[in-house]
Formats: structure tokens, sequence, C-alpha cells
């Protein structure tokens, strides 16, 4: 009797085990959980056979490249840091390699007779996929999704499948941290003979007004059949039936069909409005596939006279320029950390997000869609011509027009998007060849979508850097719609004058001189915005914002032969006007004050040796912050910078008036000399004999506890949900102390959740992003909280030496 219950035991066990794994009929049908994984260049898993059995198991999204290299740290290894990493500074001194990923599955009595594909969001790179052993295909591109069809190699119902993947990232094929692995969602589609393509729906508005709007859909069918019908339904945001739509297929290949939507509510910056496309798929009346599409009504147009236009008003575009990376997380494309991403910006003041230099996540344009942002979706950083030996250039000519199909084709109804952008920084795009593939590209791209801008940004130093004039940019430029510059805000108006037709974009700027491409921007209607480099502080291109610091007798730091900064240990970009975390930076205020968003911004600097020299370089900012709080340093002289439009600004310390300065015309910073002494900072900004506003900033106590601040205090019990907790460190008044950077935070988490991150926004810390600990820096920390995948709470419970404790509860539902 007892070997008989063991057996069932072990009966129910497996049965369970395939149950989680047993395909149904359907689409998109999540595929992230339960994959096998391990690295190593020297293993062969595409066998069905072969054991896995020892492998790690893990979800994806998933980086490999961002989890720890060793248990044991040491001068040269740290967490995911090795200082002789083969990328050095270009990859954050992190690391790629060639790792293998497998899954087991079964398929149930639903799917007779079906077509099974497999959808990959984002590998990194190279990627190789076998089913039952059957290779599939190969796939260059770390950035571009791609789809196999599974339906000719799949076993009998019951019978176990196998998907093996292996991912190389070899060789230098990046100038930034790309991560590596399945770190985009992968899905299942098991569909009818007779389906709606992939990506095979597309909505394009036209005729928009405040009165009415034509929709015009076109469906793709696979394998049509006679007796088949479409049926288009239109739902509002709040899933209300608007219209609907009954076409007759009749072995059509594609279906295209209009609605007329009256009063519709337009999608815009401020009022993302979305509405919902249900396209079914019938055979004798029977509904066969189910195609659900969002989309949004809104027009655009761009014109040198009037610029950018979205539904008929102009708008200038406020951007920024971000890389895929999540931060702390790596570049898992968690859908969370994308809409966290896309909420940031928008808090921050920006209307627009320009891709670089790649495209991203159905998940953050989805984000985009939701929150109002508009987005310049980029495909290329190379074309013929390497930037790292190894890097996409080598595929190129065999996959451009794959990988832009497949860019277009997957994005084409989001409403966000509003350019596309075939490359940047083009080695070639002052050679013929260059002239020649900008052409091609650019016209290609116009086939797929002719509803959106082109665009391709181009820089002031290639011309420069192959002895060429500015001028010899022109033909790469014609093949465009809209012109980016990178750099090149000098070249404006006398580009205007020699082609008074062209529209132009700031596609990259240095942030100190946020001003005066805003200016270019406010001044010059055929100037439609500008995008920062970078918005967010972004893994690799370490060092590449950060100040330098030497000795004032010492000579001064070559920029051009110092392009990527400090050597180790130094691990992100510290480019951004946001750190790695969220948090504001120097260039953040200033650009607040440049947009107008606010009326004055106070920042100090933190003190230096009267040695040493400071050299901000071209990206970065002086190292200064809004801290009032410097002990040790009492008498010491310290620069304070006001950001104002105001005519005059005035400083108070304790009550008295210590200096006062009238700005100069064009300039928007005041800078003072103030001795320190503890209490309050007051900056007063005037017009005239006006106060416009003022800024205080006052002397922080001694640490005396953690405060943990949650973005939400309610998530879903959802692997693709997260919780962001902010940690600060607060004295007794619950003010934030400063000046706190080398504060070790523990973190323990209970209950229904687990740790996927922790952080801060050091770019020198280079420490694991995935053990329960990690210093706080400049007071602040992050630690990044998902669900277990139950419904119930969750508790962190942060300690520190010396400190009170923080304890913050989170509901997963």
């Amino acid at each position: 009797m007892k070997k008989i219950s063991s057996i069932l035991i072990s009966l129910l066990v497996i049965t369970s085990v395939f149950a989680q794994n047993s395909i149904k009929a359907g689409r998109n049908q999540t595929f992230d959980a339960n994959w096998k994984f391990k690295k190593g260049q020297a293993i062969d898993a595409k066998a069905a056979a072969f054991n896995d059995s020892d492998w790690r198991t893990l979800n994806v999204p998933h980086d490999w490249s961002i989890e720890d290299l060793t248990s044991v740290p040491n001068d040269s290894m740290i967490g995911p840091f090795y200082k002789n990493s083969l990328g050095k500074n270009a990859t954050g001194f992190m690391v790629g390699g060639t790792a293998w990923y497998r899954k087991s599955f079964t398929l149930d009595k639903s799917t007779l007779g079906k077509k099974v594909l497999i959808q990959f969001d984002g590998v990194y790179m190279n990627s190789d996929v076998w089913i039952n052993g059957h290779h599939l295909g190969n796939h260059p591109s770390g950035y571009t999704s791609f789809v196999y069809d599974l339906s000719d190699h799949l076993k009998p119902v019951g019978a176990e499948n196998v998907i093996a993947v292996e991912v190389k990232n070899e060789g230098e094929n990046s100038r930034w941290y790309a991560g590596s692995g399945i770190y985009g969602h992968v899905w299942l589609n098991v569909l009818n003979p007779s389906h709606i393509a992939n990506w095979g729906v597309q909505v394009i508005v036209d005729n928009v007004s405040e009165q009415s709007a034509s929709i015009h859909i076109a469906t793709k069918i696979e394998n049509s059949v006679a007796n088949l019908e479409l049926l288009t339904e239109i739902y509002s945001v709040d899933n209300k039936l608007i219209d609907s739509k009954l076409s007759d297929v009749s072995t059509k290949n594609k279906v295209e069909q209009v609605i007329v939507l009256q009063n519709p509510k337009l999608w815009d910056t401020e009022n993302p409005h979305l509405y919902k496309a249900k396209i079914s798929l019938k055979q004798n009346g029977k509904t066969i596939d189910q195609y659900t599409q969002n989309f949004g009504v809104r027009s655009i147009k761009f014109d040198a006279s009037t610029g950018f236009t979205l539904n008929g008003k102009s708008i200038k575009l406020k951007g920024g320029c971000i890389h895929h990376d999540n931060g702390v997380l790596g570049v898992a494309a968690i859908d969370r950390a994308e809409e966290r991403k896309i909420e940031l910006l928008k808090k921050n003041g920006y209307n627009a997000v320009r891709f670089a230099h790649n495209p991203f996540s159905p998940q953050l344009l989805d984000a985009c869609d939701r929150l109002g942002i508009l987005v310049m979706n980029e495909a290329f950083d190379m074309w013929n011509v390497n930037k790292t030996p190894d890097d996409y250039a080598d595929y190129f000519t065999a996959w451009w027009e794959k990988d832009l199909a497949a860019i277009v084709q997957r994005d084409f109804n989001h409403p966000s998007i509003i350019m596309w952008s075939i490359g940047n920084e083009i080695p070639e795009i002052v050679d013929t060849l260059g002239y020649e593939t900008s052409k091609r590209l650019a016209d290609y791209v116009r086939s797929l979508d002719p509803s959106r801008a082109v665009t391709s940004a181009i820089p002031f130093h290639i011309p420069l850097i192959k002895g060429k004039k500015w001028d010899t940019t022109a033909p790469s430029f014609s093949s465009l719609d809209v012109g980016g510059y990178n750099y090149a805000l000098q070249y404006f108006e006398s580009d205007h004058v020699k082609h008074p037709g062209r529209v132009m974009v700031t596609t990259e700027y240095f942030p100190p001189k946020a001003l005066e491409n805003w200016n270019a921007v406010e001044k010059n209607p055929y100037v439609i915005g500008m995008f920062s480099w970078a918005a967010i502080d972004y893994l690799g291109e370490a060092g590449l914002g950060l100040a330098r610091v030497r000795n004032k007798n010492a000579k001064a730091p070559d920029f051009v032969k110092e392009f990527m900064g400090p050597d180790w240990p130094v691990f992100n970009s510290s480019t951004g006007e946001l750190d790695l975390i969220g948090n504001k930076k120097s260039a953040s205020y200033y650009l607040d004050v440049v947009w107008r968003r606010s009326s004055i911004e106070m920042l100090v600097h933190r003190p230096l040796p009267t040695a040493m020299k400071e050299y901000p370089g071209y990206y970065g900012f002086p190292d200064e912050l809004k801290s009032w709080t410097w002990p040790g340093h009492e008498n010491d002289s310290l620069q304070v910078r006001v950001f104002t439009r105001s005519q005059r600004v005035k400083l108070e310390l304790n009550g008295k008036t210590i200096a006062e300065q009238q700005l100069e015309k064009g300039s928007i910073v005041a800078t003072f000399s103030v001795p320190y002494a503890t209490g309050k900072l007051v900056a007063r900004c005037y017009d005239g004999d006006k106060e416009v506003a003022s800024e205080t900033i006052t002397t922080a106590g001694k640490p005396y506890a953690i405060r943990l601040k949650a973005d939400r205090t309610t998530i879903k019990a959802s692997p693709n949900d997260l919780a962001y907790v902010d940690v600060e460190i607060v004295d007794e008044a619950g003010n934030v102390v400063p000046n706190i950077d080398d504060q070790v935070v523990k973190y323990y988490i209970t209950g229904n959740g687990t740790l996927a991150g922790v952080g801060n926004g050091n770019p020198r810390d280079v420490s694991s992003f995935q053990q329960g600990e990690k210093k706080v820096f400049q007071g602040r920390g992050l630690v990044v909280i998902k669900p277990a995948g139950k419904v119930g709470n969750i508790q962190i419970v942060a300690k520190a030496e010396g400190l009170r404790d923080g304890v913050l509860r989170i509901k997963s539902k």
C-alpha cells in the first residue's frame, strides 16, 4: 500500500509539472517560466535528450551579465564587475560570453491541427534556436523581435518537446552595456491554419478632427480559405463598443476596412486616449482567431514653416535619449521596470524620448502610449562600417531589410511613435556608400510606413575626422524627412539658408548646453525640439560624464583622448539628468529652469581640496547637489550656483544677506563663493524689485533612521510587476542627510516577495546589485522587490549600524 501511495504521489508531481508547461490553443501565451539555464562555450545542448537536470531554473526576461560573477570578491572581480573584461569601460566592466536556455513543454489536444509559433521579444545576441534538435534559425541582432514556426517539428499531443536557445554575446560588439540573454518576453501562438498574420494588423488614422476620424484597418490573413469573414469592433478605453464592420474575406490574404469615428477622443501628450480594435476571423460564423490591437487617434505633421504639429497644434519636443537597460536589473525588460522609466521621464518634464540606438521592448512602447510620451524609434548604431570589431556591421548587408521590417511591422500601431530613425552617427554618412545606404533605408521605411517621418542622427565630428566640410552631409540629409543633428546646433541657421525646407531636430546635445539648444528650438520653427545625452544614467560608457579632478599644477585632461573617462572602478555613464536609480542630478534641475518648469534651483559644490581643480568635461556638470550639510568644512568657501531666469539673485545665510548678483544677459546661472556655516541658506530671485521665487536648503542633523518609501504599496502578484522602494537616511526631523555616501544598509525581505535588485546613484560603486546589502549615496538608495507569485503581504526591513530600522509593508494581489 505504501509503495502504491508513493507511485501515486510521483505521478501527481509529474502531472503537475507537465500541467504547468502544457500548451493549449490560443494567442499570446506567455512562455517565460521555468527555463533551464547554464553558461559555457563548451556546452552543446541542442539535442532534445540532453541532460539539463543540474541546470539552474529561472524565468525570463533575464540578463546574466548583471549577475554576480563570484561569491568571493577580490581586487579585480566584484559582483558582476571584472576589471579585465573585454569591453572595459564601454560595457561597464561587465561580462558577456555564451549561454544556453532550454525549456520543456507538451501540447494538449486543443492544439491538434494548429500552427504553433514562438516569438522572442529580445535576445542579446546572435541566437540560435532548436526545437527537438531541429535548427530553426540564427538571429544576429540583439534588439529586433523574431518568430519561428515550430509546427513541423513538434511531437504528438502529450509527448515532451524541448526548445533550446544558444545565446552568444562574444567579442567586442557594443559601445555600451547591452546585457546578455533572453532579456525580453517569449510568447507562443497556437493558431488555426487560417489565421491573422503575426504583426498582421495595421491601423492608420486620417482625416482627424475633433468631430470625426477615419480608421483604416488593414488585416493580413495567412492561409485564407473559403467561407471566411472578418469582424472588426472598435472599443473605447472603458471597453464600450463604439462601432464595428464585417467583411467577406473570400480567400483574400489582406482585408482593408474603414470605420469613421464620430467625436473621437484624440491622443496627445496630456490626454493619451487609447482605443481598442478587436478583430475576429470567422469561418461559417464561428470565431477561429482573434487579434486585439490598441491604437490612438492623432495626426502628425512636420513642416519647416510650422514645425511639428500634433492634432494641428504646435508642440516642441522636450526630449531625452535613453539606453535600454533598467539600471540595477540590467536589461531585463520587466513590464513594471519599463513603465517606471517612462514615468520618470514624464515626471521630470520630458514629452519625448529617443531610443538609443536600437528598438526597445513592446512593453516600454505600451507605456509611452499610456503615459503620452512621443517616440523617436531608432534602428541602427552602425551600417556597413564597424564601430567595434564584432558589432552588427558584420551582419548589416544580409539583415538590415529583415530587421527594419521587424521593427516597423511590430511597432506600427503605437501612436507614441512619430519618427523612425535609421541610424546614429554612421561613419560612412559623408561618403558615397553612406549616401546610397541612407536613401535605400529611408525609402524602405517609407514603403513600410508612409505615415511617419524618417530621420537619422548626423554628428558634427564625422566630417571633421574625415577632413571634409559639413556640407558633405547634405546628400544624407536629403534622404530624410527630419534632419537629426548631434552636437551641431551651430549649423542650424546656415543650413536653413541653404535648405529652407529642411526640418531639424537636435538628436543629441551636451547637457551643459541645454539653454543654447532650447533657445534655438524656441527661436526657429524649423527646429522642432531637442534630445539630451542623456535623460537617465545608463550602464556602460563608464565615466563619460564624470568630472575629472587634477592637481592645480597638473596638465588639464584631454577630453578627446580620455573620452571614456576614468578607468576602474566605474561602471555607468554618469551623463544622465537623472541618476541610475531615478533621482534628479544637477543637470535635471538646470533643465527645469531651461524649460521654465521651475523659477529657481540652488546647488552647492562638494568641497574640493585647495590643491585640486575640477574639470567637468563635455557631458558633465560640476559635482554639486542640494546640500548645506558639510561637517568638517566650517568657514571653507563653497561654490554655490543658482539657476534662474530672473534678473537678480540674493543669498542669505541664517537670516543675513551675504551676496547679491545681477545675471548677465543670456545667462541663467549665478555663481557665488560662500563660507560654510550650519543653518539655512536661502536664494531669492528678483525681476526688478519684485521677488519671484526662493529656495531654502537647511543643514541636516545627524543620521537617525532609515526611511523606506515605495512607489506603490499594492502591486500585482505577477512576475511582470515590481515594487521600487526608495531608501533614505534621515535625521530626527525627517530630513534626508545628503552627506552620507558610505553607510551600508542591509535588507531583509519576508512574505510573498523576493529581492530583484539593490542600487544607488554612485557611478563608482562596483558592488553587487543582487545581494541583500548596498551602500547609500548622498543619503539615498534603492531596493527593488519582485512578488513571489502569491497573493499576500511583503515586508521589507532595512538595517544599518547606529540607525533606527526602516520597515515597510507592501501588498501583492
